[in-house]
């Protein structure tokens, strides 16, 4: 699944919109988690992981240093999260996460999106069931070194992947900052280049024909509206 997972981030990071979008993607999101949780990195382990991640997505200091001060204020926005589930073109299944302060708003105009596409939106657990929420570490490395400062460490590993010295690690996404931490002081070195906890299809649906175009017109309305966070599918749109 390794090559395959990277080559669907690939995918759809071509349709993540412009930079603006990404900036608001994180600035809501790390004013979020900073305002529930604490403003101090080193407290506040879920703001250091998403820090981490906006850093590697080149996204300025200035926007993390903004969302932070805002979360230090107390006021603003209040926003919770949202996960909408539903078939996109092809029939692959889709989970759409969102962040949102207008909640009719939001579901409308995800709606609007499954439903100019041919799409249909289910209910919460349709497809959610078909997918394994997981901590995804992808980077250079041996696989029985690796495997063993894991076990060592007590991290409950689901699989890990050796392609061509490209590991690709699995573990359920409650075993995260465990699983890190392990690699990270066993393995000063390493650079992580997948560091995320994410949604992963148990099985790909393939998406042919027409129905590619249409997918991808529908991840694009997805990514134009505000309140989408992420977006998880299982389209395999390979020929």
């Amino acid at each position: 699944m390794g090559r395959s997972f990277e080559n669907r981030k690939a995918s759809m990071a071509k349709t993540q919109g412009a930079k603006t979008k990404l900036y608001s993607k994180y600035g809501k999101e790390i004013y979020v988690v900073a305002k529930n949780g604490g403003v101090d990195p080193d407290g506040n382990i879920a703001l250091r992981r998403l820090i981490d991640k906006a850093k590697k997505d080149q996204v300025p200091a200035h926007v993390i240093e903004k969302a932070i001060d805002k979360a230090k204020g107390g006021a603003g926005e209040d926003y919770q999260p949202a996960r909408y589930e539903g078939f996109g073109p092809g029939n692959c299944q889709v989970i759409v996460d969102c962040l949102t302060d207008n909640s009719n708003r939001t579901i409308s105009e995800v709606r609007n999106c499954f439903t100019k596409t041919n799409s249909k939106l289910g209910a919460p657990g349709s497809v959610a069931h078909m997918f394994d929420h997981q901590a995804v570490f992808s980077f250079k490395g041996d696989e029985e070194a690796v495997l063993e400062t894991l076990m060592m460490a007590d991290v409950d590993v689901t699989d890990i992947e050796d392609e061509d010295g490209m590991l690709t690690v699995l573990a359920p996404h409650t075993e995260y900052y465990k699983a890190k931490t392990a690699l990270t002081e066993s393995f000063p070195d390493v650079e992580l280049e997948i560091d995320e906890i994410t949604f992963n299809p148990q099985m790909e649906t393939k998406v042919t024909g027409e129905d590619v175009e249409m997918f991808e017109k529908f991840i694009n309305m997805l990514n134009d509206c505000d309140d989408v966070q992420e977006i998880y599918h299982n389209a395999d749109l390979s020929e």
